[in-house]
């Protein structure tokens, strides 16, 4: 089993969230968003950098944007690997959730 932190589990739901719009500023903007939690542009890259080496995500140059000053943007993609990786997860907090007590929950 591929075990995903927290982080890499955000990140790579983002990015799948995003589809053709999910690089570095708009990656940021959104995990922000949903954690209520400002996020600086490290705490994105330097785990965005991780996972494309191993191989959850796939990355390439944007043509030049008017916006950006002539500049590419460096936009991710979730692999057929990172999927996997993700639903793996995906299950295993699923059985850990559902074997939850009732008073673990507090019901």
């Amino acid at each position: 089993m591929k075990v995903l932190s927290s982080q890499d589990e955000l990140l790579l739901l983002a990015i799948m969230k995003l589809g053709d719009d999910a690089y570095g500023v708009t990656i940021r903007r959104h995990v922000s968003k949903v954690t209520d939690k400002e996020w600086s542009i490290g705490a994105i890259y330097d785990p965005l950098y991780r996972l494309e080496r191993k191989g959850y995500v796939h990355s390439f140059l944007s043509n030049p944007t008017g916006e950006r000053g002539g500049r590419a943007k460096r936009i991710f993609q979730v692999t057929d690997e990172g999927r996997k990786a993700l639903l793996e997860h995906k299950k295993v907090r699923d059985e850990l959730w559902g074997s939850l007590p009732n008073f673990a929950l507090g019901k």
